[in-house]
């Protein structure tokens, strides 16, 4: 990458100066409900759009509601910010902000800390009435210290009653302006970022957030000694910042399906969550099921009725659907199936990667039921490979099963905004009559594909 290619960011006169990165790995986290992943990912947006280039990874606890201030209960994000383009979200984080020393403990123990990492720790506990939580605190303190790392304590609690009554709902964008200023971020990128994040929200949250963005900056400038600049690459064109999970349901969007059947299963009910916000403005439908099998059944029978549905589900889910895939196969009825791969069933392995299904997609029908199976490899990917699976389906009269992950459900990552086409859309319903005795399994002699028969075709009466 050329110098000239890069975006200065010169700091202002009797302003620290900043040491110049290729990249940085940051994690923020807390307990759960504490808001650190909006953190995070407002902050990877935000040094996207300034041009550089990020991953995110989410940190999950196995518990799906663990206690406040456990080792095991860490909740966060890890974000990566790089000088040219990022495709994972790398090994030892370089700074972590922690709202308490249980949490960060968590990722100290699981090895997540590069040696003389930089964290930057609450320090309301030192303070707290019960004598147990001050002596857990200070003693950690001084055992991160001994082992090399470098510990700064940020009175967040302190800094964000001065703005408002309820600190802990305020702590997140505090820190999201002191990570501004430790990367030399624009603020008013952080400005615009707060807006856009509560645009459904009235007015007055939004400015209490944006005086809580500029308070964090302004901290972190003047309590701070360091400052980094990670330079970046302006973008040749328009970017969009998104994970996999809203890449996956804008390409169903793009694609032309307008009926999604889904039951909520982690990590992939973000997906349908994002339809069932913009789904019906274009005429689509999210229908969410009593259980795995009737979504894929809901899907089937759209699918039969002249659309193409889409069922979006997870491993487990995937193992239930499996007796309607094979009747989607037999019947020849087109239908896309996404899988959002996880560990395994049951709780806290469902928050661990692994793709862990392909054997499964592949073979793991009823007797002879093959299908197409892809395997997206980016967050670009997901919106794509949405449009593929809908053609294809559609035109074998077949089930495509589409593979993600959780990293890639989870993470964000920008790529150039997609110029929609017509192309990539579902033709109109064929309802012309069927020529007196024709089946539907009659194949054209030249292209081996079947005429797809659609209820109330005249002609078109058949047993499935």
């Amino acid at each position: 990458m050329k110098d000239a290619a890069l975006l200065e960011r010169p700091a202002p006169r009797g302003a620290k100066r900043a040491q110049r990165l290729a990249e940085h790995i940051v994690e923020v986290i807390s307990d759960s409900g504490e808001g650190a992943q909006r953190c995070g990912q407002s902050l990877a947006a935000i040094a996207a759009r300034s041009g550089n280039g990020i991953w995110t990874v989410e940190i999950i606890p196995a518990e799906i509601q663990p206690p406040a201030r456990s080792i095991a209960g860490a909740s966060g994000i890890r974000i990566r910010i790089g000088s040219q383009r990022v495709t994972n979200g790398g090994d030892e984080t370089d700074l972590v902000v922690a709202f308490n020393e249980q949490v960060l403990l968590g990722r100290v123990r699981a090895g997540e800390l590069k040696p003389g990492a930089t964290i930057l720790l609450e320090s309301m506990w030192a303070e707290h009435r019960d004598p147990v939580i001050v002596k857990s605190y200070t003693d950690t303190v001084a055992a991160l210290k001994e082992a090399g790392y470098r510990l700064y304590e940020v009175p967040l609690e302190r800094e964000c009653r001065a703005l408002m009554s309820d600190a802990r709902r305020g702590k997140n964008m505090f820190v999201l302006g002191m990570l501004c200023s430790i990367y030399s971020l624009d603020l008013q990128l952080g400005r615009e970022q707060i807006a856009l994040t509560f645009g459904k929200k009235d007015q007055k949250v939004i400015d209490s957030n944006v005086r809580l963005l500029e308070a964090g900056y302004a901290w972190g400038e003047a309590n701070l000694d360091f400052k980094y600049e990670i330079p970046a690459q302006k973008a040749k064109v328009p970017q969009i910042v998104v994970n996999g999970n809203t890449a996956i349901a804008l390409g169903v969007l793009a694609s032309g399906m307008d009926i999604c059947a889904m039951y909520p299963i982690t990590p992939a009910t973000s997906a349908s969550h994002y339809l069932s916000d913009v789904f019906e403005k274009v005429g689509g439908i999210v229908h969410q099921a009593e259980d795995e099998i009737a979504a894929c059944a809901f899907a089937i029978g759209a699918s039969y009725a002249g659309r193409c549905a889409v069922t979006i589900t997870s491993g487990p889910g995937y193992s239930l659907k499996q007796e309607g895939i094979g009747l989607a196969v037999m019947a020849e009825i087109p239908l896309v199936v996404v899988n959002v791969q996880r560990g395994g069933p049951s709780t806290g392995q469902p928050t661990k990667v692994e793709q862990a299904d392909l054997l499964t997609a592949i073979y793991g029908s009823h007797g002879d039921a093959p299908k197409v199976v892809m395997a997206v490899t980016s967050i670009e990917d997901c919106f794509y490979s949405m449009i593929t699976a809908r053609k294809i389906a559609e035109t074998f009269n077949t089930v495509v099963v589409v593979l993600s992950d959780a990293s890639l459900a989870t993470a964000q990552q920008p790529f150039p905004r997609p110029n929609l086409s017509e192309d990539w859309l579902a033709p109109p319903i064929d309802q012309t009559p069927v020529p007196e005795g024709a089946k539907p399994y009659d194949w054209d002699p030249v292209t081996g594909i079947a005429r797809r028969f659609i209820p109330g075709q005249p002609n078109g009466l058949h047993t499935v």
